[in-house]
C-alpha cells in the first residue's frame, strides 16, 4: 500500500511521465491503500482465529484510548506529508526529506527512543541493502531497456488497445499486464516505459487518469511481491532475513486478499476519485 500513499516514489514517477496531476495522485490513492489494508486484516484474522488467546489480556477502553493517544503522532505524518504538498510547502520530491525530519523530531522530543549509537549501524545495513537492491533494481532496468528495443511495449499496448469489453476489458487487461510486468520488471521502468503508451488509451475509453493510475500502481505492486519472479518479494525475504523457499507458499493468501482489493478498487472509480472531487 506504500505506493499509493504519500510520498511515494512511484506516484511522482507515474505523475511525471503521464502528465497526470500528483496532488491528485497523492489524494486519490488514500482510500484504495485503506481498502488493501482492509483485506490483508481479513487474512490475518481468519489464519490466527484458531491461535489460543485465552493467556493474553484484553485490554481496557482506557489503555486502548491512551496508546492511540501515544500513537497520534506517527500516526499523523501520512496526513502531515499530504498537507504539506497541497498546501505548496514541500514539492512531491522535498516531502520525503520533511517525512525522514519529522520522524527524527518525534523520536528525540516524543517518544524520547532515538538512540544516537544506533544510527553508524543502522546507516551501514542501509547502504548494504541498497546494494543489493539496487542490483535488482539495476537488472530489471536492463531488461526494460531489451524490450524497448525489441518493441514489445508498442506491439502489447496495441494489442491492449483492442481488447474486447469496452473500459472494463481494458481494466481487466491492464491488471494482468502489470501484474506481470510489476513481477518481472521494477516499478518505475514498467511506469516508464507502458505509462506514456497505454494512459492516452484509458483517456479514450473514458477512464479517468487518476483511477487508472491507482489501478496500474496496485495490480504492480501484486505482481512485486508474487513469486517466484517478484523483485519485492526477494527484496522483502533479505530484510526479513527468512528463505525465499519458505516464504513462498504462505504469502499466497495474503496475495488473493489484495487481489481482491485491487478487483474492488477497479469496478468502483468512486474509491480512487472520491476524496479527489471533494479536493477539488
Amino acid at each position: 500500500m506504500s505506493e499509493t500513499i504519500p510520498p511515494s516514489l512511484v506516484l511522482i514517477i507515474i505523475g511525471s511521465v503521464t502528465g497526470t496531476s500528483i496532488t491528485a495522485l497523492f489524494t486519490g490513492g488514500l482510500l484504495p491503500a485503506a481498502i488493501a489494508a482492509l483485506a490483508l486484516v481479513v487474512v490475518v484474522f481468519l489464519r490466527s482465529r484458531d491461535d489460543r488467546v485465552d493467556l493474553a489480556a484484553r485490554p481496557s477502553v482506557k489503555v486502548i484510548g491512551k496508546t492511540f493517544v501515544i500513537a497520534l503522532p506517527g500516526l499523523a505524518l501520512p496526513f502531515l506529508i499530504r498537507a504539506f504538498v497541497l498546501g505548496g510547502i514541500a514539492t512531491a520530491t522535498e516531502v520525503s526529506t520533511v517525512g525522514v525530519a519529522y520522524c527524527v523530531v518525534v523520536g528525540l522530543f516524543v517518544y524520547r527512543r532515538f538512540d544516537w549509537s544506533r544510527v553508524y549501524p543502522m546507516l551501514v545495513e542501509t547502504a548494504a541493502l541498497s546494494g543489493a537492491i539496487m542490483l535488482i533494481i539495476g537488472t530489471a532496468t536492463a531488461m526494460g531497456w531489451a524490450l524497448t528495443q525489441s518493441g514489445f511495449s508498442q506491439q502489447l499496448a496495441m494489442m491492449m488497445a483492442h481488447v474486447p469489453g469496452g473500459h472494463l476489458g481494458f481494466l481487466a487487461i491492464s491488471i494482468v499486464a502489470f501484474a506481470v510486468l510489476g513481477s518481472v520488471l521494477e516499478g518505475i521502468p514498467a511506469i516508464v516505459l507502458f505509462g506514456p503508451l497505454l494512459f492516452p488509451i484509458a483517456r479514450e475509453l473514458g477512464i479517468n487518469e487518476v483511477h487508472y493510475a491507482i489501478v496500474a500502481i496496485l495490480a504492480m505492486g501484486l505482481g512485486l511481491f508474487a513469486p517466484p519472479f517478484g523483485v519485492g518479494f526477494f527484496a522483502a525475504c533479505a530484510v526479513g532475513k527468512v528463505s525465499p523457499d519458505e516464504s513462498m507458499g504462505r504469502i499466497i493468501p495474503y496475495l488473493v486478499a489484495l487481489l481482491f482489493a485491487l478487483i474492488v478498487v477497479a469496478a468502483v472509480p468512486w474509491l480512487s476519485l472520491g476524496f479527489v472531487h471533494q479536493a477539488r
